[in-house]
């Protein structure tokens, strides 16, 4: 009997019901064969997933309105949106009169492929589970690349079902061969969904396959781990490294230690360095990884205490390090401890660098002490440093803060003439203090110019103009954004649902808000209690009796699925002990 159908009896002889926790503990017992497109499928139909419904990624009152145009939209939305010459505007027609219900709403040219598209369309109807997704799939006829897959798992990086029944078929298309960015990529997915078990599986099937575990890899494992509060499986996957064909060296430690301190875990990280340091000798990196560490968990005198153990260790503390203490004591808005370290810094010979300026400077914009971080802005060029797009965006948000919008949006103009490319994060400064001020067509232009900059908006950009259109709303636009967003890639996560159930709940949007309500508890998202306080006293007020039981039927769901998924947990850890 081969290694599969041995792992197959042993998991249906226990029970379908413990499918899930025994999956992982024979996973540790090294299933070493690969697993056949067919085991995946009897794995997944029995792992618990046929009472999920899947969630479509945008709701149906966007793709299907039942006027043909857009459902929920009234007399009161009637805000024009800014002109453009083949910007937004022009690429979607006329807005508010968008037809989002038909196909040919996502074959824009020069966005995205027909055949991304048509894949889409496929993978955002209601699944339950990823076979069933590979059955849809199957009736497509498309040519599989590593581009066509990497911008579906993108479009789907919150949404485990869809992604991963995408994934499996692709893998099952004949001439395709998933790189190892896709298989990293899906690792993440399911790492970030909680679907350990399955990650496992997928894992030691790469595990087979030459050259597709790295670092990288094992770094998306542990940070999910640690993230969903494992850290203790997260030391042991680290300890296990060799299997996987890596070395257990300096900088595999690092990636453990980084993990564990940015997971809110400094002292398993801690812990997990004394335990190896006799094994493995740190560089300057890990110390100052833990420096960082204790200084993020506000342990001051540990940060410090490290910083003498470096220097045993015979590594000088560098601006790194002193940066870290920097950023430690603004956090705390303690600016006489931040000037004796910088003054400490120039001592030791150890002058502050751009970073460490743009700290003091952001912490200061948002104590609300603006000249006092203008000085340190002319501070920093009297010491030689080179503004960069890091420094710019910090005075264009302690400006913004400021209420002094020209300003802001004269180094935004200083920065271009420059020769200083805004990013990501420039633009998403520029849009929340236009949201904030309720400077519309500007925020709305500010996204259009992103496009014209070549510059690939992310979901931070999308909220606060989302947040703007519920407190204004703006349901035209609201749909337009949605669609907006998915044809960028960019999936909806538990943050902007929340944002989204609130604001349009407190805005009247009722119909709406519980649509989105509906997609959380569907995608397998428990929302929180506020989230669902907030609604059904909004319904109660409408009297709307029908809507609001079925809200308290969906978060009962939502609390039982969680109940479940922490029980497999538990289970997890008594077979781990």
């Amino acid at each position: 009997m081969g290694a599969s159908e041995i792992f197959i009896k042993r998991t249906t002889f226990k029970g379908f019901s413990n499918f899930g926790s025994r999956l992982a503990a024979n996973v540790c017992c090294r299933v070493v064969r690969p697993v056949s497109g067919i085991f995946y499928c009897n794995l997944l139909l029995f792992n618990g997933f046929c009472n999920r419904s899947q969630s479509p990624e945008l709701p149906d009152w966007v793709k299907f309105p039942p006027d043909g145009n857009t459902c929920g939209v009234d007399s009161e939305d009637d805000f024009v949106l800014p002109k453009g010459d083949g910007g937004l505007k022009d690429r979607f027609g006329s807005w508010g009169t968008v037809d989002l219900g038909s196909n040919a709403k996502y074959e824009h040219a020069g966005i995205v492929d027909r055949d991304v598209n048509e894949i889409s369309c496929v993978l955002r109807s209601r699944f339950q589970s990823p076979v069933a997704v590979i059955r849809a799939l199957d009736a497509c006829n498309v040519d599989v690349s590593e581009e066509f897959v990497d911008k579906i798992l993108k479009r789907f990086v919150n949404d485990w079902v869809p992604a991963f029944g995408f994934f499996k078929w692709a893998t099952l298309r004949k001439g395709y061969k998933s790189s190892a960015e896709s298989y990293d990529t899906m690792v993440d997915i399911l790492g970030k969904s909680k679907q350990f078990d399955i990650m496992w599986v997928l894992v030691e099937e790469m595990v087979q396959i030459a050259g597709l575990i790295s670092l990288v890899t094992m770094s998306k494992i542990m940070r999910r781990l640690a993230g969903a509060g494992r850290w203790m499986t997260a030391i042991e996957t680290f300890h296990d490294i060799e299997h996987f064909g890596l070395t257990k060296d300096a900088s595999a430690m690092n990636i453990l230690l980084d993990t564990l301190c940015k997971e809110r875990s400094v002292e398993h990280a801690r812990d997990a360095f004394l335990e190896m340091r006799g094994q493995i000798y740190p560089d300057s990196s890990t110390f100052n990884i833990m420096i960082h560490g204790w200084c993020k968990a506000r342990k001051m005198d540990e940060a410090h205490r490290t910083m003498d153990e470096m220097r045993c260790y015979g590594y000088k503390p560098c601006v790194v390090s002193y940066t870290s203490l920097v950023q430690a004591y603004c956090m705390d808005r303690d600016f006489r401890k931040v000037d004796a370290i910088l003054d400490e810094m120039q001592n030791e010979g150890c002058p502050p660098n751009v970073v460490t300026y743009t700290i003091v400077m952001h912490a200061l914009g948002k104590a609300k002490e603006t000249q006092e971080a203008l000085d340190a802005f002319e501070k920093m060029k009297r010491s030689g440093c080179i503004p960069d797009t890091s420094v710019y965006n910090s005075l264009i948000y302690i400006l913004g803060k400021a209420d002094r919008l020209k300003d802001a949006r004269d180094i935004y103009e200083e920065m271009l003439k420059s020769g200083i490319s805004p990013n990501v994060t420039t633009y998403h400064t520029l849009i929340s203090v236009a949201c904030d001020h309720s400077q519309e067509e500007t925020a709305l232009e500010l996204l259009q110019k992103m496009e014209e900059n070549s510059c690939k908006p992310d979901l931070k950009i999308y909220t606060p103009l989302l947040k703007m259109c519920c407190k204004k709303k703006r349901m035209k636009v609201l749909i337009y954004l949605l669609s907006d967003m998915f044809k960028e890639d960019i999936s909806l996560d538990f943050g902007t649902y929340t944002l989204l159930v609130i604001g349009l709940s407190r805005n009247g949007k009722l119909e709406q808000s519980c649509l989105f309500f509906e997609e959380m508890v569907l995608k397998g998202m428990l929302p929180w209690r506020n989230t669902y306080g907030t609604l059904i006293e909004e319904l109660e007020r409408k009297k709307m009796g029908k809507s609001r039981e079925r809200i308290q039927q969906l978060m009962l769901q939502a609390e039982s699925m969680k109940q479940s998924a922490d029980h497999l947990h538990a289970l997890d850890k008594l077979e781990a002990n």
